[in-house]
């Protein structure tokens, strides 16, 4: 078995190297009180929103979608908290040379930090679990329609993730990194408000909902998994790490 494993991941694009970083990337984030604390702030703003904003026991309907339609904004603060440290520190600290200089590919180290990024977006998903499982008593749930909602806001977070992480390559510390990512995922998660503001001819609000995040968040939210919107979310992820190793390979011989 593990000769096959290795063979598939010396034919793939992700490589031993890239899981090997993956891993010491995952240990500095545990070992990081700022990833703690977003993780406890997600979990307390999208539960406050929902039972006390929103007032959720009042509404008497068995869904989850107002939870998970807050996700988009929470992602807007939690993300660049994640991502803020990937490359910007890196740079910072100059240990950026010393990775460039290890047998690893341009690839390698955006997958690695990617993948690590990944397990903590996860972590932070499943800790939410508690608060529709406690629900499910008290109405009937469609559990196809959760299952939708908690793959859209892994697809959802993973291109924002990747986002955050081409964006903390261009920035040399850490706050410039933090604010930049959350002003690009401000527009980029809400740039969709502008067509429910204004009376847009339809060609025009389609094309500004297509490069809305949360626009093509809201069909998991529904329960339907559109092939179109699953494939924006990962060619946009591919695309924002290819563009990072991009970045990467200049900085190296800049």
């Amino acid at each position: 078995m593990k000769k096959y494993l290795d063979i598939f991941l010396q034919d793939n694009f992700i490589s031993k190297r890239a899981f090997t970083l993956a891993r010491k990337e995952i240990y500095q984030y545990l070992h990081t009180p700022s990833v703690y604390g977003a993780i406890v702030f997600f979990l307390v703003f999208c539960s406050v929103q929902l039972l006390y904003f929103q007032q959720y026991f009042v509404q008497n309907q068995a869904t989850m979608r107002p939870y998970f339609a807050v996700f988009p904004i929470a992602f807007i603060l939690i993300i660049p908290v994640l991502t803020m440290k990937s490359w910007a520190e890196e740079r910072k600290t100059g240990t950026v040379e010393l990775l460039l200089t290890m047998p690893y590919t341009e690839w390698d180290l955006v997958i690695g930090k990617f993948l690590s990024l990944l397990s903590v977006l996860g972590a932070m998903l499943l800790l939410t679990l508690p608060l529709p499982l406690s629900l499910l008593a008290l109405g009937h749930f469609e559990l196809g329609v959760l299952f939708c909602e908690y793959f859209g806001a892994f697809l959802l977070g993973a291109c924002a993730l990747s986002l955050g992480l081409l964006l903390s390559a261009l920035y040399k510390n850490q706050a410039g990194s933090f604010l930049g990512t959350a002003v690009v995922l401000m527009v980029v998660m809400l740039v969709n408000q502008i067509t429910f503001r204004f009376d847009l001819p339809y060609w025009l609000a389609n094309f500004i909902n297509f490069f809305s995040l949360a626009h093509h968040f809201e069909s998991f939210t529904k329960g339907l998994i559109d092939s179109r919107d699953l494939a924006f979310f990962i060619l946009s992820t591919l695309l924002f790490l290819f563009i990072n190793t991009r970045v990467i390979l200049f900085r190296k011989w800049k």
